[in-house]
């Protein structure tokens, strides 16, 4: 198959998804053309395969802000002709939706170019429920000729939000190759230089990761005997308030601030505990990321984590908001290295039981020839 992908290229989870799910597809023999504004997040090489199409944008004084959603449906709708694409598959509903619609419609005459839209979180729960786009957010949904979401959670909030339930669950995956556990890497030496236990967060320092709770939750564990520091990947909003927060609560020596990272495994894979206390997550991803690597997670119990995480065996769910039950888990894993140990290696197999590329994107493959094939009966019904 010829496939296009949509994705906002930045560290979000559904641009991580989106990248991966081209590479695998083109690991498969298909040919995966990504149409974005820049090259997606981990999509670190291009070949024979996997291609790349630049939304370029018009500059005119006219416009206050440069309408990306009207230049990516006109990309869109270019590349579907030139490269003969079977379908669009976009990640994340506004306005990739949207655009994708607009580039089917504009060219349908020549040929139909199904959309397949992959809901991921706060395309539906946040910003698609806002009263100003929840009527263009639920017509992307109708119009798209196959939906997915990527846990049941969201499926269950998409339906009470938009009322709209022709959803397949299709969760996110990793690849086991690539995540895996890394004992005495040099990473890890420069980050525990006197063998302090790490605990790990990573995120788009947006406020609903919370990222403040894992310099709480670290205050806490040391005050409590822990031997533990903070290493903070990715970069956001919240990153000078979380900055301010650790020297308040005095642990700025303790706590590690190292950006974006090309290759968040790095960090992950020599992680003791992995913090996750988000108030909002619809799968997860960074949690199953840590599994993958052995890694026992402490997060809060909302929205799709605990379809990831299983309770008191891979690792530990609590309330939002309450540091000190998580400071505790912690602790638990790193006074207990045994455990730690037991619940990585849980976590690793359930990883890959569940949520293994090798299961997951034969059900996307099955998912594009069932939409391709309605798509075909309607289209020989209009003729």
């Amino acid at each position: 198959m010829n496939i296009g992908i949509t994705v906002y290229p930045t560290y979000g989870g559904s641009g991580i998804v989106g990248s991966e799910l081209g590479r695998e597809l083109a690991a498969r023999g298909h040919n995966v053309h990504f149409i974005s504004s820049a090259l997606p997040t981990r999509l670190t090489e291009l070949n024979e395969r996997v291609h790349f199409h630049e939304v370029e944008m018009m500059t005119y004084p006219l416009f206050e802000h440069q309408p990306y959603d009207l230049a990516l449906a006109t990309k869109m709708a270019t590349v579907a002709r030139s490269e003969n694409l079977d379908l669009l598959h976009v990640h994340y509903a506004i306005p990739h939706s949207i655009s994708a619609i607009l580039a089917r419609e504009s060219i349908k005459q020549k040929r139909y170019v199904p959309v397949i839209t992959t809901l991921h979180g706060t395309d539906i729960t946040l910003v698609g429920a806002d009263r100003s786009y929840l009527p263009i957010t639920r017509y992307g949904l109708q119009q798209s000729d196959g939906v997915t979401a990527v846990s049941k959670f969201l499926k269950q909030a998409t339906i009470e939000t938009f009322d709209f339930d022709e959803i397949e669950v299709i969760p996110n995956f990793i690849s086991p190759d690539l995540y895996r556990r890394e004992e005495g890497s040099p990473i890890c030496k420069e980050l525990s230089p006197n063998d302090e236990k790490l605990l790990v967060h990573v995120s788009n320092f947006r406020a609903v990761k919370r990222p403040a709770d894992c310099v709480e939750i670290l205050a806490k564990v040391r005050a409590k005997g822990g031997n533990a520091r903070l290493i903070m990947v990715g970069d956001g909003p919240e990153l000078s308030a979380v900055h301010h927060l650790a020297k308040q609560l005095n642990v700025q020596n303790e706590t590690i601030f190292v950006g974006k990272q090309a290759k968040i495994t790095d960090y992950v894979a020599v992680a003791d505990v992995f913090l996750l206390p988000s108030e909002e997550e619809s799968f997860g991803l960074a949690a199953l990321e840590a599994q993958a690597c052995e890694v026992p997670v402490v997060a809060t119990k909302v929205g799709g984590i605990p379809e990831v995480i299983n309770d008191k065996e891979t690792g530990f769910l609590s309330d939002i908001g309450d540091t000190e039950k998580m400071a505790n888990d912690a602790l638990k894993f790193i006074n207990d290295e045994e455990m730690r140990r037991a619940f990585g290696v849980r976590g690793r197999e359930l990883a890959i039981l569940r949520y293994s590329s090798e299961k997951i994107i034969p059900q996307y493959i099955n998912f594009y020839e069932k939409v391709l094939s309605q798509t075909q009966k309607k289209q020989g019904q209009n003729a």
